[in-house]
């Protein structure tokens, strides 16, 4: 990691900083119940559900919790670690891995974490930061692409967080980082290395890398919202990092919810279709996580992997997420001190070049 930037001199003690990562959110458990009261509190945010709150609410408590939440509190249970949570876990590492990078490089900083749904929710966190002497907060989504539904919501419950304050905090946001050069460069090293330990797709015979994001409802993109875009430029910056062709690579969006229209190609019947085109081998890598989840491990790793197989594919490969990797930890230090720039960070001057 290399740190090019002309950094402050002053002690951190007297306005301490704070770098505070945040996630969408997990259950605090894979059951019936921890799942229905996260996915009630989630599908209540009206930036991720955008149907008045009145006739929403009664579709949601009659016939959406009813039924979606024993069936996720399975896939959940399908996917906990011994830890817990695989988000959690691996957002924990981030925060661990992080710390140890700023700290290694002379930044005295506070870093931890928030999911916007569940446990530990933002406003709690920016409370616990206030209370640790905290008096200015970097939030740090972990989303590399901005949409309404994610990042503006989590920034959302921040700005709501400091109308309860007397003494607010100092905020600063990250809005977006889905052209960062080390954020490209990280999910560049994460598929060569898939790569390297399982063999390299024979893309001359037809298989397929398949880059997956999220999916939001097309109405979004209608509306202005610039997530669609911000995809398509990381999966385009993406394929020239590894030398690929729009042929050898697809880009895709998984997690469709409900019947209206959304982002297309629909990741699972594009993988069942090339399968049953005679694609021997497809690989899927979900450029706009960060951290493995439910929607990477069950839904891709087993589900897609599911419908590709029985299509008539042959080798299927879900490519980890950045989760707690080095060139990942590298480039979250290279962001997060691109925006601390002008705050007192620093115990002591800096040298010349900082690498780790």
């Amino acid at each position: 990691m290399h740190f090019d930037l002309e950094r402050p001199l002053q002690s951190a003690v007297a306005h301490r900083v704070a770098v505070l990562l945040i996630n969408l959110g997990t259950p605090d458990a894979p059951t019936t119940g921890a799942v229905r009261r996260y996915l009630a509190e989630f599908l209540s945010d009206p930036r991720v559900v955008e149907i008045p709150a009145a006739l929403w609410q009664i579709i949601l408590r009659t016939m959406i919790l009813p039924f979606r939440s024993p069936a996720s509190a399975k896939k959940y249970a399908a996917v906990w670690m011994p830890e817990g949570s695989p988000l959690r876990v691996y957002t924990e590492k981030q925060v661990e891995g992080l710390r140890q990078l700023l700290h290694a490089n002379e930044y005295a900083v506070i870093v931890d974490y928030a999911m916007r749904y569940g446990t530990p929710n933002i406003p709690s966190m920016l409370n616990q930061l206030k209370l640790a002497g905290a008096e200015r907060v970097l939030l740090m989504p972990m989303y590399p692409q901005y949409s309404s539904s994610t990042t503006a919501t989590a920034f959302d419950a921040a700005f709501g967080a400091l109308k309860r304050m007397r003494n607010q905090l100092e905020i600063r946001t990250v809005r977006q980082y889905a052209d960062h050069p080390a954020y490209i460069a990280a999910l560049a090293a994460q598929v060569h290395h898939h790569w390297h330990a399982h063999g390299r797709p024979d893309f001359a015979a037809g298989d397929k890398l398949v880059l997956s994001f999220h999916g939001v409802p097309k109405r979004t993109l209608d509306l202005g919202d610039p997530y669609h875009e911000q995809c398509q430029q990381t999966a385009s910056l993406l394929m020239r990092a590894l030398e690929l062709t729009p042929v050898e690579c697809r880009v895709t969006f998984q997690s469709r919810f409900g019947k209206a229209e959304w982002l297309q190609p629909y990741t699972a019947p594009t993988v069942k279709e090339l399968g049953a085109a005679g694609v021997r081998r497809v690989d899927v890598f979900c450029p706009g996580f960060t951290a493995d989840c439910l929607e990477t491990i069950e839904e891709i790793g087993m589900e897609v992997r599911d419908e590709f197989i029985h299509a008539g594919g042959k080798e299927f490969h879900a490519i980890a997420c950045l989760n707690a990797t080095h060139a990942w930890i590298a480039a979250l230090g290279e962001i997060v001190a691109q925006h601390l720039q002008g705050w007192p960070v620093q115990t002591s001057a800096p040298q010349a070049a900082v690498a780790s």
